[in-house]
């Protein structure tokens, strides 16, 4: 049964002991009010929070949040292990409250169309494919991309949920991974303004590759590194008895689909970025 939700959005900017003054800035820039953590999560006014901050700290903060009876959405990644993604869930419903996480991008218009495709048998069963996500890092443009090569980040974590997660909403659960991962520099040299020429430590794998195993039997080859230069792969291919589908970056909630089914030529699909509406199961 669906329900209608009715929500009033009043923007509020948040902030540590540590950027008082950005917080200051930028609530000025936008005309909204500053305010520390601890007067957010006291304020009657809140009733969700948005929980942007760094990896390594988001099980704590979406913590406070949940025990000052907040619901929460968090960035990705949700915890940096499983305990804690049980801990989380278990105080949300021990509190009535509803707490999840990006991405949501498997919501857009091309990716509900691929898993509409794949429903309808249009490429027959998927037994196979794979998926790519691949650069040189983001020390070349980003102002502080510390938090990036340390542990809850890394490829996997920061870009991976995208991929992982349109590719269960398409193929269902995984059941069994086979994983190779390695680190081939223990620091970066950032380029960025305005840090350029400083040096950060690397303490997280930075190039994985994965075998996935599904429950349907699909096996799916993940590759996820920012050791790569340049490459020529596409974001995500899958390969059924009757025919391939090409599935646009899962960043992005559209894009171009393409499909070729046994007895028809290759064609395109263009989708918009906009949601499609999803049913609620029984």
């Amino acid at each position: 049964m669906n329900e209608a939700v009715s929500m009033a959005l009043r923007p509020i900017a948040s902030c540590g002991p540590c950027c008082e003054a950005a917080a200051e800035a930028r609530a000025a820039a936008f005309d909204v009010r500053a305010v520390t953590v601890d007067e957010l999560l006291a304020s009657e006014e809140i009733d969700i929070v948005l929980n942007l901050t760094v990896p390594a700290a988001h099980v704590g903060v979406s913590r406070r949040a949940l025990e000052a009876g907040k619901h929460v959405f968090s960035e990705k990644p949700f915890v940096l292990s499983v305990a804690e993604g049980h801990e989380l869930a278990a105080l949300a419903a021990a509190r009535g409250l509803r707490v999840g996480s990006a991405p949501d991008t498997f919501l857009g218009g091309a990716h509900q169309r691929a898993r509409a495709l794949i429903d309808e048998g249009a490429i027959g069963r998927v037994t196979s494919g794979t998926c790519h996500v691949m650069s040189r890092g983001l020390e070349h443009w980003h102002p502080n991309p510390d938090f990036f090569f340390l542990p809850g980040a890394g490829p996997v974590l920061d870009i991976g949920p995208y991929y992982i997660t349109n590719l269960v909403q398409l193929l269902g659960p995984v059941t069994r991974v086979a994983a190779m991962s390695m680190t081939p520099a223990n620091e970066r040299v950032i380029t960025s303004a305005p840090r350029a020429g400083e040096r950060i430590p690397v303490e997280t794998p930075t190039t994985l590759h994965a075998l996935l195993e599904f429950d349907t039997g699909a096996v799916v080859t993940l590759g996820a590194s920012w050791d790569v230069r340049q490459h020529a792969h596409a974001p995500m291919e899958l390969y059924g008895t009757e025919g391939t589908l090409h599935v646009p970056d899962p960043n992005y909630f559209g894009g171009e689909l393409g499909i070729a089914a046994a007895e028809s030529p290759h064609r395109l699909i263009r989708c918009s970025c906009a949601r499609l509406p999803v049913q609620p199961t029984s």
